[in-house]
C-alpha cells in the first residue's frame, strides 16, 4: 500500500509514520507538510533515509501540489490541520483555510484519482461540552471554539463527498493526545518542559476542566486499525478512556519531575473553555482495538522522552514559541 499522509511533519501524523513504516514493511509513506510552526522535520529524523519514505513541502490547499503527490496513492491519512484553541481565537482564518478549504482540496484530489480510502483525522472538541455520559458517532456537533468549528466544517466536507460522489471515506475522532514530540504550547509538553527550565506552569482557572487523554501511538494503532477495517462512511471515536481535570494533569507532571506545587501559576480562563470531554469508543473497541498503555504507563514514558530529548524542544522553544508565549502570558 502507498499511503498519502498530510501533516506527518507534525506530533500524531509523525507518530503514525513512524509506526506504519515500523509495522509493515511493503508499505510506502509520502509525506505532504507546509511545515508550519508545529510542522518539524526533527520529529522524523530516525526514519529520513528510509527507502519507503519521502517528503512534499506543501499546503494542502494548493490544489497543483496535491493533486501532483496524490498520483499512485492508495490512501490518504489527513493529519493536517491548525489545532490550537487559544490560536484559533486569536486568529481563526487560519483555521477555516487548513481545516476546511484544504480538506476540501483534498477530497477534490482523492475523487478525481480514485482513492481507495480517505480517513480525516479529527477531533472530540467538535462534539462541543458534555456534563454527564459520553458522546457517540451518532451525537451532534456542537464546537465551541473556532478551532472546533472549523474541524467539524471538515468532518461536514467528509460526509458530504461520501454521500454525493462515493468517496471511501472514514472519520476518526480522537480524544487529547499526549506523548512525544508534541509541540510545546499543550498541556504536557508545556508543563514539562517549563517545570525542567524552573519556569511557571500557566494553570488556566480552576483547573478542574476535564479531558479525555490517549497515549498518542494508542491513537495510531487506533486509527490504523480503521484505516484496515474501518466501515466505509462511518466514523470511529478513538480515546484512552482515561479523563482527569487540568490540576490534576499538572500535579502528575511535577511529581515525576520531583518539583513543588508552588511551580503552579494561575492564570485567566480561557475564552468559551469546554468543561468535559468525553466519547463512547465502542465501535473502534469492536474492530478489535484497544490502548495499549495505562495513562500512568503513557504520563512516565511522556515525561521521560522530554527529559532525555532536551535537544529536540530547547530550540523550539527559543524559536517562534517564545514569541508566542510572551504574547500568551505577557512574559
Amino acid at each position: 500500500m502507498k499511503i498519502l499522509v498530510t501533516g506527518g511533519a507534525g506530533f500524531i501524523g509523525s507518530n503514525f509514520i513512524r509506526l506504519i513504516l515500523e509495522k509493515y514493511p511493503d508499505y510506502e509513506v509520502v509525506n505532504l507538510d507546509k511545515l508550519t510552526y508545529a510542522g518539524n522535520l526533527d520529529n522524523l529524523k530516525d526514519i529520513e533515509s528510509d527507502e519507503r519514505y519521502s517528503f512534499v513541502k506543501a499546503d494542502i490547499g494548493d490544489a497543483g501540489a496535491v493533486d501532483k503527490a496524490m498520483s499512485g496513492i492508495d490512501a490518504v491519512i489527513n493529519f493536517a490541520a491548525e489545532s490550537h484553541v487559544d490560536r484559533s481565537i486569536g486568529g481563526p482564518a487560519d483555521f477555516i483555510m487548513t481545516d476546511v478549504f484544504g480538506t476540501y482540496v483534498l477530497l477534490e484530489a482523492a475523487r478525481r484519482h480514485e482513492v481507495g480510502r480517505y480517513i480525516q483525522i479529527s477531533t472530540d472538541e467538535v462534539y462541543g461540552s458534555i456534563a454527564e455520559g459520553s458522546f457517540t458517532e451518532a451525537d451532534r456537533l456542537e464546537p465551541s471554539s473556532p478551532y472546533s468549528a472549523s474541524k467539524a466544517g471538515g468532518d461536514m466536507q467528509v460526509m458530504a463527498y461520501h454521500t454525493t460522489y462515493g468517496l471511501p471515506t472514514i472519520i476518526t475522532r480522537s480524544s487529547n493526545n499526549f506523548g512525544p514530540y508534541q509541540y510545546p504550547e499543550k498541556i504536557f509538553p508545556l508543563f514539562i518542559t517549563n517545570a525542567l527550565e524552573g519556569k511557571k506552569l500557566p494553570l488556566y482557572g480552576s483547573g478542574k476542566n476535564v479531558r479525555d487523554w490517549i497515549y498518542v501511538t494508542d491513537n495510531c494503532e487506533g486509527i490504523d486499525t480503521v484505516l484496515h477495517r474501518g466501515e466505509i462512511g462511518g466514523i470511529y471515536n478513538i480515546g484512552g478512556g482515561n479523563e482527569r481535570d487540568n490540576l490534576t494533569i499538572t500535579g502528575l507532571i511535577l511529581e515525576a519531575l520531583g518539583k513543588r506545587e508552588d511551580m503552579i501559576e494561575r492564570v485567566p480562563d480561557r475564552l468559551g473553555h469546554d468543561f468535559r470531554y468525553s466519547i463512547d469508543c465502542s465501535r473502534a473497541r469492536a474492530l478489535g482495538w484497544t490502548p495499549a498503555h495505562t495513562f500512568e504507563e503513557g504520563v512516565r514514558a511522556t515525561v521521560d522522552w522530554y527529559v532525555n530529548n532536551r535537544w529536540w524542544w530547547e530550540k523550539i522553544k527559543s524559536g517562534e514559541f517564545a514569541r508566542y508565549y510572551r504574547e500568551q502570558y505577557g512574559k
